[in-house]
Order: C-alpha cells, then sequence, then structure tokens
C-alpha cells in the first residue's frame, strides 16, 4: 500500500480544465506522485546457469544488471532459494564479495610508526646522524657515537609519542565506530537470526520493517504496505512506495509496512559504497596543515642552510679549521638549529583535540581536518535530516479553520482519521500533534477506517462517540480531494479562500492537508452521511531541530557564515531559513549553470554564491560546484549533510561533517562524523578547533624562534671567539625542550571569536625578533664572562681557565648550555600569551614540565662531567647567575611581543588587507595562507597516511581487490540517468 502524501507547491503547467470541471489540472497536478517506474523487467545477457558467482561478474553491467532482471533469474544468479544460504556458504561467499561496510584502511603499525620521521625536518636529523657515525671518521678519531645514538633517540622519543597519541586518538574513534554497528535479521538455513549487519554477503535472504536501517541492496521479494525513506538519496522528506521487485538502496530507511529481500550488492559495491569510491578519486594527499608545515619548515631549512653555508666559508677558508673540529660546528646548527619534534608536537596536539572531541561524541576520521575546521569562514549545510528533523510536523500556528471548530478541535478530529498503529508519515505527525497519541482513540468507538489508498488519496474513519451517542465520520487528505466532498459548505467564497490558503502555504514551502467532518444518521457506520463540511487545513512541515538555530547563531557569532544546500523545493528553503534566522535570500539550482540575471545586483555567479543564504533543488553536482567555487574565493568551507547526494561535496569540502544517522556513503566521505542527534557538537568542535589552532600557532613561533636563534647564536660565537659547543649538549636541549613542548598539546588557551588563519609572515617575523633577542641575551653573558671579570670579582666565582677565559673551556660551554636551555624554553610562556605572560595562566602540566626540564638541566650543569662532552659542571654560584641573568632578560620579552604588534605586525597586517581589497575589487580570489611564496617542498609534507598507503602497497601489506574505474562510472552514471529522469518527470518534488 502506498504511503499518504500531501501536497505541495505547485508547479509550473499550463492550466487545464478537469472532466469535471471542477478544478484546473494545474491543481491536481501539484499533489502529483511518484509512481512506479514503468520499466519492465529485463533478462540478464549471459547463460544464468555457467555464470560463475564472482565479484567481476556479478557487478559487470555489461553481462547482468541485478538491479532490472526478473526476481526469479536474481535467484538464479545468486544461487540461492527461498530458505537462505548455509552458513558455511555464507562464509565462503564473505571471503568472496568481502564484509558488508565501507572499506576499512588499517594502517600497519611499524608504518604508521615510522611515518614520523618522513618529513624534510626528520630527514636533515637523519642526516646529521650519518655526518655523526660516517663522516666524523677521521684525523685518528672514532666514529662519534654519543651524538649518533642521541640523534636516533631523540627521533625515536618523537616518533614514539606521536604514534602513542595518534593510537589514542584512533582508539577512540575506533570505539566510537564499533558502536554505530547496525543488526539485521537474516534467514540462513531455513531459520531467522539476527547477525551484525556486516557479515551479509550477496544472497541472504533479509527482512526489515518500520523503522529498521535497509541494510544491504537488495531485491525486494515480499512488501506489505512498504514505503521507503530515500531522502539520502534524493535529498526530499517523504517517503516512496516500494512493491515486489523493487531495488531498496543500503542505509534507507524503512518508514512504513514489512518486507523481505534477497541482497544484491554488500560493502564497496552498494549504491551508497560506489558513490563513496568515487568520491576519493578526487582527493588531494596534501592536506591545508601540511602546506603550512611545508613553509615552516622551509624558513627553518634556509636559514640552517645560509648559516651552514657561512660556518663552512668562514671555518675552513678563514680560520683554516681541521675536518673534525669544523663538522661539529656544523653538527651543533644542524642539530640544535631543526624543530625536529614540530612534525609531532602539531600530531599530538590535533591527537588530543580528536580525543577531546569524541567526548562530544564527534568521531574525526582525517585528523587535520581540526586545524581546518579552525579556519572555516563558511559552513554549507544540507537541510533535509540536517537542519531539520527529517520527520513530519503539524505547525499549529498556521492552521486554518472553516466551520464552527477550533484550531484544537481540527487537529483532534484529523487524529481520529488517522492509524495509531503501523502509521505513515501523515499519520505519525497528526498524532503526535495532539500531544498524547491516546487521545486519538479516546472517548470514540472505532467502526470503520478506510487507510489512504493512490486512488481516494484520503483516509475516512467512521465512529461512535460514546459521549453523546452518536456516529460521526471524518476525512482528512489531500486538498483537491477534500473539497469536492464537501457539499455542505462548497461555495465560490470558501473555494477561493481555501485556494489563497493553498497558495499561501505554497509560497512558504508548507505542505497542505485538508480536513472535513459529517455526522451519520442511523445506526449504520455503512450509512451516507448529512454531507461532509470542510473544518480546515492543516499544513505540514519538516521543523528545524531543537538546536539547529541556537547552533547557527554560535557559528554566525564565531565569524562562520551558514548556507543552506539542499535538494528541496525552493518555498520549503526559503521557510526553512527564515524560520532559523538564516534568511530568505535563496536561489534555484539553475542559476549555477545558467549565472545570475543580465542587469541583476550580481556581476558574477562567485558574487551570487558569495551573497546567497543558500541553494534549493540541487543535486550532489551541485553542491560539489558551490562547495569547489567558495574554495575557489579563497574560503575555507565545511559541509554537513546526511545522505550519498552529500558525499561528493563532503569529500571536496576542507571539512565535511556527516551527521548522527548519516549513511555509511556520508561518513566514509566526511572528515567528521557526529553519533548524537543534533549539531550543536559542530560549535563545540569549532571553539575546539580554534583552541587547537592557537596551542599549535604558540608552538610555531616558538619553534621558529630556537631556530633563530641557535643558529644565530652558535654561528655568531663561532666567527668571534672560535667557540666550538659540544653537539650532544645541543641534543639534551633539544630532548628537554621536546619533553616540555609537548604538554603544549592540553595547554590552557582562549579560542578567537573570528576564523583563524595562518599569517607566516607575522610568525616569522615575531620569530626573527625573539631569536635575535635570545641570541643577544648569549652573546652579552659570553662577552661579559671573556672580556671582564665582573662575575668573579662580584660573586667570587671561577672558570676551569683563569682570566682571560678560553673560549672553550669546558665550564664556559656549561654556563652556555644552562642559560641557552633555561630562556629558550621560558619563551613559550611568552608566545602563549597575548598579553603580559603572567595574565594568561597556563596548563598544570605545561608549568610542571618547564620546572621539571629547568631542575634536570641545573641538576647537568651541576654534576655533569663528561669527557667526551668537553664540559665540565659548574658552582651553584654560576648556576645562580644564569638563573638571575635570564629573569633579568626574560621580563623584556613582552615588551618586544607589544612593540612588534604595535609597528612591523600592525604594518604586515595593513599592508595585507589592502592588498586583500585590491585583488578583490580585480576579482582575484583571496588566500588563506598569507605567505610570501608557496613552498616548494609541499610534496614533501603531505599528508602521512598517503605515504602510509604507499608504503605498504610496495612491501604488499593491506592488499584489496580493487574494481576498475570505468566500471565504477558506469555503474554510476547508469544510476544518475535513472534518478534523473524520475526527478525530471516529477519537478515539483525537489525542484
Amino acid at each position: 500500500m502506498s504511503n499518504e502524501k500531501v501536497p505541495g507547491p505547485p508547479t509550473s503547467g499550463s492550466p487545464a480544465p478537469s472532466q469535471n470541471g471542477a478544478e484546473p489540472e494545474k491543481k491536481k497536478r501539484e499533489y502529483k506522485e511518484f509512481g512506479h517506474d514503468n520499466e519492465g523487467p529485463t533478462k540478464a545477457l549471459v547463460d544464468m546457469d555457467t555464470i560463475e558467482l564472482k565479484a567481476e561478474d556479478l557487478y559487470d553491467k555489461e553481462k547482468v544488471d541485478l538491479e532490472t532482471i526478473v526476481i526469479d533469474d536474481v535467484f538464479k544468479l545468486l544461487q540461492c532459494d527461498e530458505n537462505g544460504l548455509t552458513t558455511d556458504e555464507a562464509q565462503r561467499r564473505l571471503e568472496i564479495f568481502g564484509p558488508n561496510r565501507l572499506e576499512d584502511h588499517e594502517q600497519n603499525p611499524l608504518l604508521q610508526f615510522l611515518s614520523f620521521m618522513w618529513n624534510p625536518l626528520s630527514w636533515v636529523m637523519e642526516a646529521a646522524s650519518l655526518v655523526a657515525i660516517v663522516l666524523s671518521n677521521g684525523q685518528g678519531k672514532p666514529p662519534d657515537w654519543p651524538d649518533f645514538v642521541g640523534i636516533v633517540f631523540l627521533l625515536f622519543v618523537n616518533s614514539a609519542i606521536g604514534f602513542y597519541e595518534e593510537n589514542n586518538a584512533g582508539n577512540a574513534v575506533k570505539a566510537l565506530m564499533d558502536s554505530l554497528a547496525p543488526k539485521a535479521k537474516v534467514k540462513r538455513g531455513g531459520s531467522w537470526s539476527e547477525i551484525e549487519s556486516a557479515i551479509l554477503v550477496p544472497g541472504d535472504l533479509i527482512a526489515f520493517k518500520i523503522g529498521d536501517i535497509v541494510p544491504a541492496d537488495c531485491r525486494l521479494t515480499e512488501a506489505i504496505n512498504v514505503s521507503i525513506d530515500q531522502a539520502a538519496l534524493t535529498g526530499e522528506s517523504l517517503p516512496i512506495s516500494k512493491k515486489p521487485g523493487d531495488q531498496c538502496f543500503s542505509g534507507s530507511t524503512c518508514k512504513q509496512g514489512e518486507a523481505e529481500g534477497v541482497v544484491i550488492s554488500t560493502g564497496p559495491n552498494t549504491f551508497f559504497g560506489r558513490a563513496a569510491s568515487l568520491v576519493g578519486q578526487d582527493d588531494d594527499t596534501t592536506g591545508h596543515l601540511q602546506k603550512i608545515l611545508a613553509q615552516i619548515g622551509s624558513f627553518c631549512l634556509v636559514t640552517i642552510g645560509i648559516f651552514v653555508l657561512a660556518e663552512i666559508f668562514c671555518l675552513y677558508a678563514g680560520f683554516r679549521y681541521q675536518y673534525r673540529r669544523g663538522l661539529d660546528n656544523i653538527l651543533v646548527l644542524l642539530i640544535g638549529g631543526i624543530p625536529i619534534a614540530m612534525p609531532t608536537v602539531l600530531s599530538v596536539t590535533l591527537a588530543v583535540g580528536a580525543q577531546q572531541l569524541a567526548k562530544y561524541k564527534a568521531i574525526v576520521t582525517r585528523i587535520t581536518a581540526i586545524e581546518e575546521l579552525a579556519g572555516v569562514t563558511i559552513l554549507c549545510s544540507d537541510k533535509t535530516g540536517t537542519l531539520t528533523t527529517n520527520k513530519l510536523t503539524i505547525d499549529r500556528n498556521t492552521i486554518h479553520t472553516y466551520g464552527p471548530f477550533s484550531a484544537d478541535d481540527v487537529i483532534l478530529l484529523a487524529a481520529y482519521a488517522s492509524r495509531t498503529e503501523n502509521q505513515d508519515a501523515i499519520d505519525a505527525a497528526v498524532v503526535t500533534a495532539i500531544g498524547d497519541a491516546s487521545r486519538a482513540r479516546a472517548g470514540i468507538k472505532l467502526l470503520d477506517f478506510k487507510p489512504f489508498n493512490p486512488v481516494d488519496k484520503r483516509t475516512e474513519i467512521t465512529y461512535l462517540e460514546e459521549a453523546s451517542g452518536k456516529l460521526k465520520r471524518v476525512t482528512k487528505g489531500m486538498t483537491g480531494i477534500i473539497i469536492e466532498l464537501c457539499s455542505r459548505n462548497k461555495t465560490e467564497e470558501i473555494e477561493a479562500r481555501l485556494e489563497r490558503d493553498v497558495e499561501e502555504y505554497a509560497a512558504r514551502g508548507l505542505r497542505a492537508l485538508a480536513v472535513a467532518f459529517e455526522e451519520v444518521e442511523g445506526d449504520d457506520p455503512e450509512g451516507e452521511g448529512n454531507g461532509f463540511e470542510l473544518i480546515g487545513l492543516l499544513s505540514i512541515y519538516d521543523p528545524p531541530r531543537d538546536d539547529t538555530k541556537q547552533t547557527i547563531d554560535d557559528a554566525m557569532a564565531l565569524g562562520v557564515k551558514v548556507k543552506m544546500v539542499t535538494g528541496d523545493q525552493l518555498a520549503i528553503a526559503k521557510e526553512t531559513g527564515r524560520r532559523l534566522g538564516l534568511g530568505d535570500h535563496m536561489y534555484p539550482a539553475k542559476v549555477l549553470k545558467d549565472g545570475p540575471p543580465p542587469g541583476g545586483i550580481h556581476t558574477s555567479l562567485d558574487h551570487m554564491i558569495m551573497d546567497a543564504d543558500g541553494f534549493a533543488g540541487v543535486f550532489p553536482e551541485h553542491k560539489y560546484e558551490i562547495v569547489k567555487r567558495l574554495q575557489g574565493l579563497g574560503h575555507l568551507c565545511a559541509m554537513t549533510g546526511d545522505g550519498a547526494n552529500d558525499a561528493p561535496a563532503l569529500s571536496r569540502a576542507n571539512v565535511g561533517i556527516a551527521v548522527e544517522g548519516a549513511t555509511d556513503a556520508a561518513r566514509g566521505a566526511a572528515d567528521i562524523v557526529l553519533t548524537e542527534p543534533g549539531l550543536s557538537t559542530i560549535v563545540h568542535a569549532i571553539r575546539q578547533s580554534r583552541v587547537i589552532f592557537q596551542r599549535m600557532r604558540n608552538y610555531s613561533i616558538y619553534a621558529c624562534s630556537v631556530t633563530i636563534r641557535i643558529v644565530v647564536c652558535f654561528a655568531i660565537l663561532s666567527f668571534a671567539y672560535k667557540f666550538d659547543f659540544p653537539p650532544f649538549m645541543i641534543l639534551i636541549i633539544a630532548l628537554l625542550n621536546d619533553g616540555t613542548i609537548m604538554t603544549l598539546s592540553v595547554d590552557r588557551v582562549l579560542p578567537s571569536m573570528t576564523p583563524d588563519s595562518w599569517d607566516l609572515a607575522e610568525i616569522f617575523a615575531y620569530a626573527v625578533a625573539y631569536g635575535l633577542y635570545l641570541t643577544a641575551s648569549t652573546i652579552a653573558l659570553v662577552c661579559t664572562i671573556k672580556e671582564t671579570n665582573f662575575f668573579q670579582n662580584k660573586f667570587g666565582v671561577s672558570l676551569a681557565t683563569p682570566p682571560p677565559i678560553a673560549s672553550n673551556d669546558p665550564q664556559l660551554h656549561m654556563v652556555v648550555y644552562l642559560q641557552v636551555a633555561i630562556i629558550s624554553q621560558a619563551l613559550i610562556f611568552t608566545t602563549r600569551a597575548h598579553g603580559f605572560f603572567f595574565m594568561e595562566r597556563p596548563s598544570t602540566a605545561l608549568f610542571v614540565a618547564f620546572c621539571i626540564a629547568q631542575l634536570i638541566s641545573s641538576i647537568i650543569a651541576a654534576y655533569g662531567d663528561w669527557g667526551f662532552t668537553k664540559i665540565q659542571g659548574i658552582s651553584g654560584g654560576w648556576i645562580g647567575i644564569v638563573w638571575v641573568w635570564n629573569i633579568v632578560w626574560f621580563i623584556p620579552l613582552d615588551w618586544i611581543k607589544f612593540a612588534m604588534k604595535a609597528t612591523i605586525i600592525k604594518k604586515l597586517r595593513a599592508r595585507h588587507e589592502a592588498q586583500q581589497h585590491k585583488d578583490i575589487a580585480a576579482g582575484i580570489p583571496m588566500t588563506r595562507t598569507q605567505s610570501r611564496a608557496a613552498s616548494i617542498h609541499e610534496s614533501l609534507y603531505s599528508n602521512r597516511v598517503s605515504f602510509i598507503k604507499r608504503a605498504a602497497r610496495k612491501v604488499g601489506f593491506g592488499g584489496k581487490v580493487s574494481m576498475k574505474p570505468e566500471e565504477l562510472q558506469r555503474f554510476s552514471s547508469i544510476q544518475a540517468q535513472r534518478a534523473g529522469a524520475t526527478l525530471a518527470r516529477n519537478p515539483s518534488r525537489t525542484a
């Protein structure tokens, strides 16, 4: 039986009088519903007795089309019968076809661990380790084993920390994913049982009923009053009737009735699965964060390269250094200048962020999406099931009455004329509207009920009112049908008023449901009544989720513009936009092809897309195009959705967000998957992502500053004093720094109220200022010690060599080590704060880690007497001097920050804004990353997942059966043609 339908807004077309002259054809056509395609069943183009049951044959549409062949051939081809498969046969097919879920990209743990060493920064450290073990041979000295072991240890520590944190995040994601595992009722060996839908195979007999999710693509063998919600495919709100022989798609929802069917495709071979596979073909493996890492890394590498070349010329050509002595100086720059922990710190920060989002029931499937979410300026959202509940509701505020009955009376009488069990979407909406469902049968005795059918297009109840003892009858249904029955009050005035009300509903995207009432004389429920009287007109709509409006308001307050992109009608989209505060400045999808009308306010299609509050009547390719154009204008774009029709846009968007209840195809294409109803998690995610962004920005400034500070400082000392600092002590500094800086991933920071963006010019400017200042602090200390006797005379301290102090005094090395170690780490308190460092309290973890690192540094300074490092422990007096010296030099760091903001940073921002305005005026897209030049090393920092995949293929891990792209494209084309033909025949539903 078909589901009860509700009238929609009028469609275009020439009015034509009907045979009875009651209403023009146009009004009849506005209630026209989807019907079954008239295409007859086909036959397979192969010998059904000889075809082998293989994936290559089963899904080759040139041989057989499982979606259209007669149902008997389906059973024959799949070699199954009405008793279902045996357990052994099901297991065999599971090995042939694979599990009924989207492919899991399991990472090889070893390759995942090694991938943390796969970036140019790590390559330089790896090269430094080779220098220490290979090139350091010579002049009668052994290889530099301490530095080699230290470098390798540092690399492994960073990789281990990153691997551990990502694994923790991955486990949290897996736990949430496992909680989503659906069940299926299947017949095997002649008996029904419930199993995980993941182990369904082609040929299985399945059953589902109202409220169930269809677990796999199937052909129906039995269908009792079945209607299926395919909103995930078409984007429209009402379910579709199904009959035996029809196909049902995996992920669609049974809204009415019961059905049995035979599974024809599973997992990646279902319609949604193949859509998800197609989505990934145009993937850009170089993510936004990888590009930023490339440019920061390049800045550090170029800085190091310049000073390494300078040392080579100065030390070897100028000072005539021996081979080994100069090599140690170069190692100091390589080891100390490379921010080796940067990829790990950022990965850990993102992994911790993913775990924090998991607490809000949000699965992060692409970890770098968190960083991109912080910079999102536009959020495009699907309507049905995302902004709205995808559950029809009576709008009590717009009810029209035409008789002596009140609006509450009309709803109650309409509820009488509705089913209370095995309801369709309309009956459920009406009964829900009265509040207490028991009232739909309270005080009356049901005598006769006529359910909705496609011919009459209405329901009817005859009942005995227990209070009065009278027989009464109520009917509800299509406006055009109901008004024809209303002999008691069908006047020109009522008809004109009804027509105006229906048109008002249509203009607002509300569907109309008319209600009529009559009394029945006598005691015969089949008897004639005294004539129906039109008593009311109900409006039905898909209401917004409870938290949607607040979510949109919060997103706009955070500087994110929200646009609705829906497959539903324009009028419905505008009404939803008005209710949500989005605005109703929306356009039909055809403008994406035709462009803005001539003489309008929009000069280009891009201008129109930016100005619009949303678009209606869109197909998947339209959503994809909208996202692509917004990105072309320089915006980072997020997209929310729940269906296969959203999958391409979810994949294309910088951040794709699949809402709760989304199909496997949408979840597979999305970067973030919500597992609880509502969109409030998105605002939590935006805020959390901005917190994470601030942590990463703070660290980036710190890392670049330390590079400048180490490289420039020790290069100048070697040029000025022939200062040969031991490389091993630089390794100690780097190791202690890494241990402290890892705690930045949980640091307390304030999220910004506007979208974040990586302004690398600012980061590098701050880095140069801080780095040169800290360089000055070290050089001033060395100069004071070497050129004067101030400390010796004032505090009674001494070094290993008497004045004048030798440049390579082992205790002087230790003094420099302690000074560099302390103030370099203290810099993080300046970079993490927007104002004075003491105004923003750091996290307990960061503060404790800093204190432990400084305690270890001071202990090493006091007792570190290691011959191979050319250092000696220093007295407590020197340790105190260094601490006081650093405190004195640390205090002005905040003033340097303020001075930079007031001068150089202010000029950089003004210049950037002027250039941006100039580009916009010239029609040139703005860029989100304000750097002087794009890095030439972006591909080297491509998403580590892609490296893992390539490496896995090389060594034979993770093998899988691949499908030919041509076959996938052919499948997609066939589906698109059919969907397009159906939608073209019913334009009022989605256009």
